[in-house]
């Protein structure tokens, strides 16, 4: 199994299209597909998304040894369980204020 069937692996595991998982990235769903159609270069910066935004191992990612998902942070699931029981407006415009603060903290 290589990377990009590791990645196909993730997304069906969490059980979303590919719709859904690029819109969690940031990517396109085209993107995504001709990524995992090997006809797109997946490069660093994307490895380095799909493991931030599904807490997914980056050792596993790369090499398939170790854990899947990797250890959370201790707000994380506290998080991911208050996330869940907001309104799918609400979850929106949070997402949009979490990717507004990052980008300031990158610097952009």
């Amino acid at each position: 199994m290589n990377i990009i069937d590791r990645i196909r692996l993730v997304r069906k595991t969490l059980r979303l299209n590919q719709v859904e998982f690029a819109r969690r990235m940031g990517l396109t769903q085209t993107h995504l597909s001709m990524i995992e159609l090997e006809k797109s270069t997946l490069t660093e910066k994307n490895i380095k998304l799909i493991c931030a935004t599904f807490a997914i191992d980056e050792k596993w990612l790369r090499t398939g040894k170790g854990e899947m998902f990797g250890a959370a942070s201790p707000y994380e699931n506290e998080l991911l369980e208050v996330f869940g029981k907001l309104t799918e407006d609400t979850q929106e415009f949070i997402l949009d204020m979490a990717r507004n603060l990052l980008k300031r903290q990158e610097g952009k």
